[in-house]
């Protein structure tokens, strides 16, 4: 698969960069302050990325800068990209952290959208899964298959239909699943609170927060996993997600449901945002024009944390087990996560249209 080779094809080159980056800082930021602009609420799976990496980063940094995460929500994450779009090539000290729901818009033509992500400075890609769960009363009517399920209303805490929530709509869709989404919350935090109180019946969330704000729900009986979306594998198959390898992915639950196909011009616009929105759904950005020295600083500075003893270690329990890319190999997971196949936008576009009346043209 040509978006896979894009990503494959880059680690040696980041490898050989990064080895002679890693040794010669060109800037120092002692006494000041690394500002990190999060298009969330604090209650998500981004800000909990940017809590894990915020502390790394400070001691990675050369003068050991304080960096703060500011979270700037509204509009589904287009108001904070927005606002970064707007800033000049600066001296390092205001980053910003974009999700696969900044990068749906992005890719659909949304008219809220004024922010080109060629124009910035990436300088790490995080990958990450997303794992679909239910209460226990529910759960119980699920047995590998979702087919038991078709005869319930759910209520679906959501961003919005053209955020990385599409990616669970649409599978959900796909299902046969009567889900009603409640639009309009401002972080999956939100809408895994609005599970806890009752208010919702099923929802979705990324591995990091999954890891943190429900598997003490499953523990405590109050949550039961459905299935994970997957991830791909070096041949671009959706396999098992290696954070999460006991569950049954979306494409096992598809296949074990009636009127589900793995197959055709829905599974091929679904995989297709599932690639754009999850391989390398978190990025950390400097503004466009940034001197290259900066740029450097800033990946050879995560270079160095994805280099400690520990990595694997802190890593695997905050965020999960995915790759966490610099260099060339972020580059090419950029150009990957901000284009899909036409056929897919147009798939998208218009269910988008026929289900939640969205108009994108």
């Amino acid at each position: 698969m040509k978006l896979l080779s894009k990503l494959a094809s880059t680690v040696a080159v980041g490898t050989i960069a990064f080895a002679a980056a890693a040794g010669a800082y060109a800037a120092d930021f002692a006494g000041k302050t690394v500002e990190w602009v999060i298009p969330f609420s604090e209650s998500g799976g981004s800000a909990k990325w940017a809590n894990f990496y915020g502390p790394l980063l400070s001691e990675a940094l050369p003068g050991k800068p304080t960096v703060v995460v500011k979270f700037m929500p509204g509009a589904g994450s287009t108001k904070g990209a927005n606002f970064f779009q707007k800033q000049k090539a600066g001296d390092g000290t205001l980053i910003f952290g974009s999700s696969g729901s900044t990068q749906f818009p992005y890719l659909l033509g949304d008219p809220r959208v004024r922010y080109e992500y060629k124009d910035w400075e990436v300088v790490l890609a995080s990958g990450t899964g997303g794992v679909a769960y239910l209460p226990p009363d529910l759960a119980a009517k699920f047995d590998g298959g979702a087919n038991a399920l078709k005869d319930v209303n759910f209520i679906y805490g959501s961003q919005g239909a053209t955020r990385l929530d599409l990616v669970p709509l649409l599978a959900w869709k796909m299902l046969g699943l009567k889900v009603e989404p409640v639009f309009g919350i401002k972080g999956r935090g939100d809408g895994r609170l609005m599970f806890e109180r009752g208010e919702a019946n099923i929802d979705y969330q990324t591995s990091s927060s999954y890891l943190k704000g429900v598997v003490p729900l499953v523990k405590e009986g109050k949550a039961v996993p459905m299935m994970s979306w997957g991830a791909l594998d070096a041949s671009g198959n959706i396999v098992r997600d290696p954070t999460f390898p006991d569950m049954p992915t979306f494409k096992e639950v598809c296949e074990k449901t009636d009127g589900c196909e793995a197959s055709g011009e829905s599974w091929d616009a679904w995989k297709a945002f599932f690639i754009a929105g999850f391989p390398a759904q978190k990025m950390v950005f400097l503004p466009g024009g940034t001197d290259k020295d900066i740029v450097d600083t800033f990946s050879a500075a995560f270079e160095a944390i994805k280099a400690r003893d520990d990595f694997a270690e802190i890593s695997g329990k905050r965020l999960g087990k995915y790759p966490q890319m610099t260099g060339a190999e972020a580059a090419g997971a950029l150009s990957a996560a901000t284009s899909v196949p036409d056929s897919a936008k147009a798939f998208v576009v218009n269910w988008l249209k026929e289900d939640y009346g969205v108009e994108l043209n």
